[in-house]
């Protein structure tokens, strides 16, 4: 095939969705990861030789995985994995407050990730203020480092466009209504009449920031009881 061709082929959908990390202390791990608010995605062990976790930054669609027996690095070589931020300061007080030992902001004096340069790492944010240039940085305890990168605007060409919505987006809404549904049928059954929906909304809100079934149905109830004053019978 021409290089023409190859050029005006459709490609296909390709997100990052895992990167592995070695570690040596799964819960450990678990802990740290939890502590910075990502989202406990899944936590499952075969027999004793096998454990796998996996945990997503907040509002990330790509995760990482770690644990038992599964095929990766050693613990502690990855390094410079990056988080992007649309306010870095911010960011990095959120790290500071969960007890994470936090580098100061800096700028790479050669440009992003140019470590080519004599001291390439210089103290301060971009003094253009430019996105892609403002940084931080911070270890997990095995010593995998992870980068801040504040990028507040995205250069051209940088985002993907949906033209579509998928097969698989409308098959994981009608899962998250399923069980939002089941969720509800208690309260339903429980409490006084009400619009079905003045309860789904903070039930689906809290689960789409990261909240469990369980948490999203407490809020849910919440809402209604000491909002809406929906009280049980």
């Amino acid at each position: 095939m021409e290089a023409t061709q190859i050029a005006k082929a459709k490609s296909v959908n390709m997100k990052l969705e895992v990167v592995l990390l070695g570690v040596s202390d799964v819960n450990r791990a678990k802990a740290f990861y939890e502590n910075l608010g990502w989202r406990l995605d899944i936590d499952m062990a075969a027999g004793d030789d096998f454990r796998g976790v996996q945990m997503t930054p907040p509002n990330s669609e790509a995760s990482i995985i770690f644990g038992k027996g599964i095929a990766s690095a050693k613990p502690g070589s990855a390094n410079n994995l990056v988080l992007a931020v649309d306010d870095i300061d911010a960011a990095r007080d959120d790290l500071v407050a969960r007890g994470v030992d936090v580098s100061e902001v800096f700028h790479y004096a050669g440009g992003p990730f140019n470590n080519a340069v004599e001291n390439p790492r210089v103290g301060g944010r971009d003094p253009e203020a430019r996105s892609y240039f403002s940084f931080a940085s911070f270890e997990d305890p095995d010593g995998n480092g992870w980068l801040l990168q504040e990028i507040q605007t995205r250069l051209p060409g940088r985002e993907w466009k949906l033209t579509r919505a998928r097969a698989t987006d409308v098959a994981a809404l009608a899962e998250l209504l399923r069980e939002t549904a089941e969720h509800h049928d208690h309260f339903e059954k429980t409490h006084a009449e009400h619009h079905w929906s003045n309860w789904y909304a903070p039930y689906l809100s809290a689960r789409q920031n990261g909240s469990s079934p369980e948490e999203a149905a407490a809020a849910a109830d919440r809402y209604m009881e000491e909002v809406l004053h929906v009280l049980p019978r």
